[in-house]
Formats: C-alpha cells, structure tokens, sequence
C-alpha cells in the first residue's frame, strides 16, 4: 500500500519518497514494525487469551516442568499472523505474485490452525481438527501453490542465451560489484521447474529428466510431477514445525534461523549482480520476498519475547503449522527446494524421529509381541527431556545446530 504512495510522492519530486524504491529500506521498516506489532499487540492479545481462558491442556507424560506448563494461553500463533500480514500489506509490492503466493500461504495455514485450536480449546476436543482435514488443507495449499507457479506468466528463469538465439540484451557488471565494468548478456525469460542440487558443481537439477521419455507430453508431465513434489514439501515441512513446537521457543527460534537464511537466499536470487556473481538461478521480481522474510523474522523473534522459556504463550498449530508452510513454499518459490533438508534440519531430525519411533514400535509388537522404542519418547526432543536436560539448554542447542545448518545452507552457493 505504501509503496504505490510514496512511488506517487515520488513523481511529485518530494524528498526522500524515493527510498520506498529500495528493498533494503522497505525491509527494514518490515522488520522493525513486525517487531513493535508482536512485542506490543502481543500483550494486549496474550491479556485477552487469558481472560478468555484459552488456556493449553496438558496431558501428564512424566516431563519435567510440564504440568507447570498448564493453563497458560495458547493461539498465540495469531500473533505471529498479524506481524507478518500487516508489515508485508504496508511495505511490500502487493501486485507481486510471489508476495502473494506468501500471504495466502500465511492465511490459508493458519485459517487451518486457528481451526484445530479452536476446536481444542472451545470444543473442548482435545485431538482438535482431524489429521485427514489437516493434510487435505495443506494439500490444497501446495495445489494452489503448483498451479500458479505453472500458470502464472510472472514466474519465470531469467537465463543468458547465445548471441545466435534470440533474446533481450541486458547489462550488469563484470566482477558482480564494480559498475564501472560492465559487459553486455543476451537472456531470455523461460519457464522452468528446474532447482538447485547443493554441493555439485553442475548444480541444476530438472525434473523433465524423469518426463523425457514421453515425447510431446514430458513438459506437461514435468509440470504434474513438480506439482507433486510441491504438495509434499508443503505437507512434510509444516507438520515438521508442528511438531517442533513442543517446547519453549524451539519453533519460534528456530523459524526465525531459517527465515534469515531464505531472505539472504531471495535477495542474491532476486539481484541479477549478486545471480550472476555467485552463478545461480536469476528469478525476476522474487527480491521483494525479502520484504515478507523481513516480516516473518521480525514476527518470530517478537513472539519470543513471550515464547522464551518460560513462556507466557505458546503459538498452537496456528501458528505452528504456518510457520512450517510460509518456510517451504518461500524455498519453493526461490526454487532452493532441494536444500529444504538441510536448511530445515530440525523440522526433518523431529519428523522422523517421530517416523521411526512408531514404525519400530508397530515392527517389534508384530514380531515379538511386545513393542520396543527407539527413543525414550518422540519428537526427539522430548527424548532429550526424558534423560533429564533442562528445556532451556535443550532448545539453546537445537538453535546452535540451527545455526550451523543454515551456515551451511547459505555457504552451498559457493561449495560445489
């Protein structure tokens, strides 16, 4: 909304309207009013939860500290919600489709969220919304995700062709930074499904490898089985956030890990310099991401103030299955979707801990009559819990390895 004002303003020659041009600074507004809106509105909405006794219900399963836990507010994931939506409809270019691909996302996961926490809470229901509804929203989502990155003619791959193919001429710079240096590219705007393999010098990966077998249908069979990987990245990642929020702070800190990571990554695959200079995908127009990821980090370390341990809110699957949906389809959309296991590391280590616990369990009690554990108790940080680590130093550590994780995320750019 601003940035159409101040772009007005600006053709009126008013002073300093012209910063609302630069991502950086519309970012940083994001980033800061994020932060007032959660630290602030935050109270306000955390005294109105518990007037309204929202409460969460613990169930007794030998934790130490958890029964301390009961009674404190939980959707506090609309918190998280506000932070992001109004920042991003301030700040951002809201004819962008991929800040509009983020906000549905942020809407539409967290409609599904407030859901089963309504139903938890008011309904009294302590299994809240049930599992296939679940994963039939998220479906949807990453339908709606899939469908309008193959549809839309604003998403596309800018890529260098040769000077015999046809193209548009276009300048950048010879080292990536010095401007006074310049050589002239042919590109060309594609459509492409293709992705970033980490770690291999020839790092494309393309999805019409698996389609070329069917002639003239591969491109439409290329599209469906990205659709498909879509759907399941988009399901996996956001139940792995929700099941991460089990204790103080883990999933908040660690969102807030993972979203400085995506920005960086939307920001040089934005910026035909920094594309060019680190020899990656250039993908048009998906730099005003940073201004969403400036709002999703602003958001999850504002909510941390209340969220830190011990927490005066938890975020509920309201918050907990967006957080894990905005992260998958922002990878998606920058098409770094490959390196969604090892920048989401946490989210994976507790999904499939979870995985293993059960299948080992469903294994051993059909086989020897009696079911055996892998973990003293699953997601694994409970497991941690259970062998006497104090919560505070059990997520501490799973931000540390967060850290190094999105480190090495962000270090593949150049390691091939």
């Amino acid at each position: 909304m601003l940035y159409e004002l101040f772009k007005y303003l600006d053709q009126l020659n008013i002073p300093g309207a012209g910063l609302f041009h630069y991502i950086t600074f519309r970012s940083s507004c994001a980033i800061i009013l994020s932060l007032i809106l959660s630290t602030v509105i935050g109270k306000k909405i955390i005294k109105k939860l518990q007037r309204q006794q929202i409460g969460e219900e613990i169930r007794n399963l030998g934790l130490e500290g958890q029964l301390q836990k009961k009674g404190t507010p939980t959707m506090g994931g609309i918190i998280i919600l506000f932070s992001i939506i109004i920042p991003t409809l301030l700040f951002a270019k809201l004819n962008n489709i991929y800040v509009i691909l983020m906000l549905v996302t942020t809407i539409w996961l967290g409609c599904i969220g407030f859901l089963d926490d309504y139903i938890k809470v008011f309904k009294k229901n302590k299994d809240g919304l049930k599992g296939k509804y679940k994963v039939l929203g998220q479906v949807g989502l990453g339908l709606i995700i899939g469908l309008t990155l193959f549809l839309n003619d604003d998403v596309v791959i800018r890529e260098r062709v040769n000077s015999s193919e046809k193209g548009i001429i276009t300048r950048i710079s010879n080292d990536g930074f010095n401007s006074e240096q310049t050589k002239e590219y042919k590109v060309k705007d594609i459509k492409s499904t293709q992705t970033t393999i980490p770690f291999f010098k020839n790092n494309v990966f393309k999805y019409s490898w698996f389609t070329s077998w069917a002639g003239k249908y591969s491109n439409i069979l290329t599209w469906i089985l990205f659709i498909v990987v879509v759907v399941i990245i988009v399901t996996s990642v956001s139940n792995g956030a929700n099941l991460t929020d089990g204790l103080d702070g883990l999933a908040a800190g660690s969102s807030s890990i993972i979203g400085v990571t995506l920005i960086i990554l939307a920001y040089v695959s934005g910026n035909m310099v920094f594309a060019d200079y680190l020899k990656i995908m250039y993908i048009p127009h998906s730099g005003e991401l940073v201004v969403y990821g400036a709002a999703f980090i602003g958001a999850t370390v504002g909510f941390l103030w209340y969220n830190s341990y011990p927490a005066q809110v938890f975020m509920g699957d309201t918050g907990s299955l967006s957080l894990g949906g905005i992260i998958a389809v922002f990878a998606i959309i920058i098409h770094k979707e490959l390196l969604i296991p090892i920048l989401c590391g946490i989210f994976l280590m507790e999904n499939l801990s979870v995985v293993m616990q059960v299948t080992y369990f469903k294994y051993t009690k059909k086989r020897y009559g009696e079911g055996k554990r892998i973990f003293l108790m699953s997601p694994i940080h409970h497991h941690f819990q259970k062998k006497g680590i104090p919560e505070a130093k059990i997520v501490t550590r799973f931000w540390i390895i967060g850290i190094v994780l999105a480190v090495l995320t962000i270090i593949t750019l150049k390691i091939r």
